[in-house]
């Protein structure tokens, strides 16, 4: 879903770590059990296609880590922020979320992009935008303004299929809908936005959350123009 190859052997070595993994062709799967870093198991195992990771006690091993960890409640939202996340840029998959034994969230696969929002966003009317404007389109599904925020928290951005936190991204949004959101506003919504791979630089954050376009401004502009356009003319009618 995203994360570099090399971040495992790092997951692996400060958690107890377990590692299921099958090839579609193969006959039977691969079980790694890995504890601070060192390999405890290495088994075949019959198992469904695909790779599950599982870590666990993370820093158990390295305790002066702990304390740069913030409540349970707010690493629980960064874990539920990271599977909205995942869940938007693939509505294809199931996701299932559960703390302490229970199930808090559970994404079951829908055959469009539009249903996903609907599953994350929860009980918000949104709106559908499907446009294109030279090398720029986007879909987006937004709701009505006086569901702004003071915050840009519950406006997810996409980018070529990559989740971003890109603040100019989210003041270009609030823009296109003029002076209904007041400036320091924010929609609450998904917008995907496709351009070509070559314009975008994935590479200017450590944890790829931020994204550079090689025609900023043109982008910028198209993306306000196509939300604005559709806006002004149906979002809120009725």
């Amino acid at each position: 879903l995203g994360f570099r190859g090399e971040a495992l052997p790092s997951m692996a070595s400060i958690s107890r770590f377990q590692l299921t993994t099958r090839p579609r062709e193969a006959d039977e799967g691969l079980r790694l059990q890995i504890e601070g870093g060192k390999m405890l198991e290495a088994s075949p195992i019959g198992c469904a296609p695909g790779t599950s990771i599982e870590v666990a006690d993370l820093f158990f091993n390295v305790p002066a880590r702990r304390k740069f960890l913030k409540s349970t409640a707010t690493e629980s939202a960064h874990v539920t922020d990271v599977c909205q996340r995942a869940a938007l840029a693939h509505p294809d998959l199931r996701l299932t979320l559960t703390r302490d034994g229970r199930k808090t969230r559970e994404f079951l696969p829908v055959p469009t992009w539009f249903e996903r929002a609907g599953q994350v966003i929860g009980d918000t009317d949104l709106v559908q935008i499907e446009e294109q404007r030279g090398p720029v389109a986007v879909r987006a599904a937004l709701s009505a303004p006086e569901q702004a925020r003071s915050g840009a928290q519950g406006l997810h951005v996409l980018v070529n299929g990559r989740p971003v936190r890109e603040r100019a991204l989210s003041r270009s949004i609030a823009f296109a809908y003029g002076s209904v959101i007041p400036p320091g506003r924010f929609p609450v919504g998904v917008v995907h936005i496709e351009v070509d791979h070559t314009e975008v630089d994935v590479n200017v954050h450590p944890q790829k959350a931020e994204v550079r376009f090689s025609r900023g401004r043109e982008v910028h502009d198209s993306l306000t123009r196509m939300l604005a356009a559709q806006l002004g003319t149906r979002a809120w009618e009725g």
